[in-house]
This record gives C-alpha cells, sequence and structure tokens, in this order.
C-alpha cells in the first residue's frame, strides 16, 4: 500500500470530527493500539500477561495494531493475537526494519518513512490505545495520545496495564500534577489504571469520550 499522509494540526482535528461520533459512544473497541516494550523486561510476569492480554484481544475479535517489531512484549502480543486467529497491523518506520527485526508474519506491516508518521499512521488505525510495560518509546507514544486527547484531537480511551505495578508511581506522578495545577483532575480521571485485563476491556465498552479543555493559565498574558 502507498506511505501514509502525515496530519498537521487542522487535519488532525478533521480527522477527529469524523470519528467523533464513533467515539462518543463505543461498544467495544475494533481495533487497538498496544504500545510495549521492545524487551521482554526483567520478569516473566510481564511476558505472560502480554501473551494473555493478546490471547483475549483474539477471542474478543478485536484487532491488534501495534509498532511492527517481532522483539520483546511487542512480539508476544503480536504472536498470540496471530495464534488465536486474529488480525495484526504493524506500523514499522523503515530504518527500524532492521533493528527491530520486522515481524514477518503479520496480517498486513506498514511500512513508513518517519517515527512521526509511525505514531499518525497508528492513530488512524485504532479507536483505543493500551500501553503494557515498556520504556522510553512507549511512553513517548502513549503520551502523545495523551495529549491530543487533552488537545480534543480525539475521544478515544487511552489506559495502562499495570503488570507487578509497573505503573504505580507514574499514577502518582499523574496526581501530583493534578495537585501542582498542571493537569485537570478530570483528564486525569478520564485514564485508566489497573492489572485486571476483564476489568479493562469492560471499561473500554462502557467508554463514553468527553473534552475537558487543557489547562491553560492566561494570567502572565493578561498581565
Amino acid at each position: 500500500m502507498g506511505g501514509p499522509r502525515l496530519l498537521n494540526f487542522r487535519n488532525l482535528q478533521r480527522r477527529n470530527d469524523e470519528k467523533e461520533d464513533e467515539s462518543l459512544y463505543m461498544s467495544q473497541p475494533t481495533a487497538l493500539c498496544v504500545y510495549c516494550g521492545s524487551s521482554s523486561g526483567r520478569h516473566p510476569e510481564y511476558a505472560e500477561q502480554a501473551h494473555a492480554f493478546g490471547t483475549e484481544m483474539a477471542r474478543r475479535g478485536i484487532a491488534l495494531v501495534y509498532g511492527g517489531g517481532n522483539v520483546g512484549l511487542m512480539a508476544v502480543v503480536a504472536d498470540a493475537v496471530l495464534a488465536g486467529g486474529g488480525k495484526v497491523i504493524g506500523v514499522i518506520p523503515r530504518q527500524l526494519v532492521e533493528l527491530e527485526v520486522a515481524h514477518p508474519g503479520l496480517s498486513e506491516l506498514v511500512v513508513v518513512e518517519t517515527m512521526h508518521q509511525r505514531k499518525t499512521r497508528m492513530y488512524e488505525l485504532s479507536d483505543a490505545f493500551v500501553a503494557l510495560p515498556g520504556g522510553f518509546g512507549t511512553m513517548d507514544e502513549m503520551f502523545e495520545m495523551l495529549t491530543w486527547a487533552q488537545l480534543g484531537l480525539h475521544r478515544y480511551p487511552c489506559a495502562f496495564l499495570d503488570v507487578r505495578g509497573y505503573y504505580r508511581d507514574l499514577r502518582q506522578m499523574m496526581q501530583h500534577m493534578v495537585e501542582e495545577n498542571f493537569v485537570r483532575a478530570e483528564q486525569r480521571d478520564g485514564i485508566w489504571f489497573g492489572d485486571s485485563m476483564a476489568e479493562l476491556f469492560d471499561w473500554m465498552a462502557a467508554y463514553q469520550g468527553s473534552y475537558v479543555p487543557k489547562w491553560i493559565d492566561t494570567r502572565s498574558v493578561d498581565a
């Protein structure tokens, strides 16, 4: 297929408008974007839970959208979905095809030119976003989706599957952001954290998108 169109801010807003009706009252995601590590982590439970998550996605008929790699938790999730008869779409920049060893057995592999195109294309293909344990790349990709939601560019569910308490400190940091008036409580409360896959899928099925404007303090501008 041809290379994806790189969206600017206005195009992202148009894309959100086109998708808004379907995102306000979801039943179950049809394509779930999963961000996770290119490493399997220190403890076997990370891979075990990634495999269980992919298996559950396939059982529910939810397609996987992910970074296209054949390493770490990325490969574990993808292989589990494929083994369960599910659909897997990988999106990977050309320069990472060799570095991350692009998965050869996917339903579809989309090769793009830049990381920005990768994130945009994964967004376009998905209607929910979940972070499993991962490193800088996982944080970068997930926080971009949180930022886009904060700006009203999408109204899709965003969640962190908290395996072994991996995201416990991050959740506390978000609470600190709220207490210090950098994030609205409603924005923090719209993000799911937990260790139960069943509760996560139930939450996504019942999710109703809403938009809370970004907290912008204009006092210094008006002074």
